[in-house]
């Protein structure tokens, strides 16, 4: 059995952190790395629902990793908080 490595930002404290809900925020974490987008791209992005990205979306606002534009179409991005990835050597 291969253990699942999650985005370390994925981790929240003030939720259950579940392997579905640590999937899906790595997901999304991920493609916010790539770029920044509104959240129908993230989701799109992320290969999620479009329901289902925004709730992990807003859970990372909580927390101050990701941070919302204003208007209707707002782009969402990483705020910079959180723990850093640490590349480890192959």
């Amino acid at each position: 059995m291969s253990k699942e490595i999650y985005h370390p930002n994925a981790y929240l404290g003030n939720v259950r952190n579940i392997r579905l809900g640590l999937r899906a925020r790595t997901n999304i974490l991920n493609a916010l790395e790539r770029r920044s987008g509104n959240a129908r791209t993230v989701a799109k992005e992320a290969a999620m629902r479009y329901g289902a990205a925004m709730h992990h979306l807003k859970l990372l606002q909580s927390e101050g990793i990701v941070r919302r534009g204003a208007g209707k179409n707002a782009v969402w991005m990483l705020t910079g908080t959180g723990q850093k990835r640490l590349d480890t050597p192959a």
